[in-house]
């Protein structure tokens, strides 16, 4: 089974879908506790040093990562999708804390791929345009889309980031951010036979212990200092067996640029 890396969710282990996306189960039982969100085998972050990251948080609650693109744009996964009460804060390190310089916004406009599916969490993809632009600052920097059509090398080091848990088995969410460094994991289809499109990345440790999980979906994926990966699925979280997957974000350039280029709506 797979788990969606979505955040706050009481279930039991045995349903272990780790799309780090569950959507709607994520949105009916997410007062509940902490699903298991994380990023496993990391360290906590120098604080704001992860200029681009954003915490999307529903009733005030961090539920899935984004990355910060654009001025008033913000990429996530399109498994985490809400109907409302969606919030996006960018500056952010302690969850459990006001520290002062973060920067709070409501989304005035959800785009959710066309091609999404909710079944393969194929093309796994959503853009967010904030109520208003972001203050670009010491801390608050858009992420860099790449621009290279080169395939992802095996072996290449990224670094994945999030406020997930930080054990396999816990329930509760880091209270800061935290990275990992993984590696691009080439032939994913040897882990996951037909289930990874050309549209999917995956990443991890050959050795595992190092991944993203629950409530780190949506995140970024950072490759060569450029956005490759969205935090989207995988098979249990941390097993060598199973790495993480990840939108592919350079199949989608096309597809932002021309969402923010036509925007209209103010």
């Amino acid at each position: 089974m797979h788990y969606v890396k979505c955040a706050v969710l009481s279930l039991p282990q045995l349903f272990v879908f780790v799309s780090r996306p569950l959507n709607l189960l994520c949105l009916a039982l997410s007062f509940t506790g902490s699903l298991q969100q994380r990023i496993i085998g990391g360290q906590e972050v120098e604080p704001y040093s992860i200029k681009y990251q954003a915490s999307i948080q529903y009733n005030n609650y961090h539920y899935c990562g984004g990355t910060l693109i654009h001025r008033q744009w913000v990429v996530t996964a399109a498994h985490c999708w809400r109907p409302y009460l969606i919030k996006v804060v960018l500056s952010e390190h302690n969850l459990s804390s006001k520290e002062g310089v973060e920067q709070v916004f409501n989304v005035s406009r959800v785009l959710v791929n066309y091609m999404y599916s909710y079944r393969t969490f194929d093309s796994d993809i959503m853009l967010l345009k904030l109520e208003k632009p972001a203050e670009l600052n010491a801390n608050i920097q858009p992420a860099v889309l790449p621009t290279s059509l080169a395939p992802l090398q095996g072996g290449t080091v990224c670094t994945v980031s999030g406020w997930g848990v930080t054990q396999v088995y816990s329930y509760y969410l880091s209270p800061v951010l935290r990275a990992v460094d993984v590696q691009i994991i080439p032939q994913c289809q040897y882990y996951y036979y037909y289930r990874i499109t050309d549209n999917m990345v995956c990443a991890g440790s050959p050795l595992g212990g190092k991944d993203s999980c629950q409530g780190d979906s949506g995140g970024p994926l950072i490759c060569n200092g450029y956005f490759e990966g969205i935090v989207s699925w995988g098979i249990s979280c941390a097993n060598k067996y199973f790495p993480g997957v990840y939108t592919k974000v350079r199949n989608y350039v096309s597809w932002i640029n021309w969402i923010i280029d036509n925007d209209s709506i103010s």
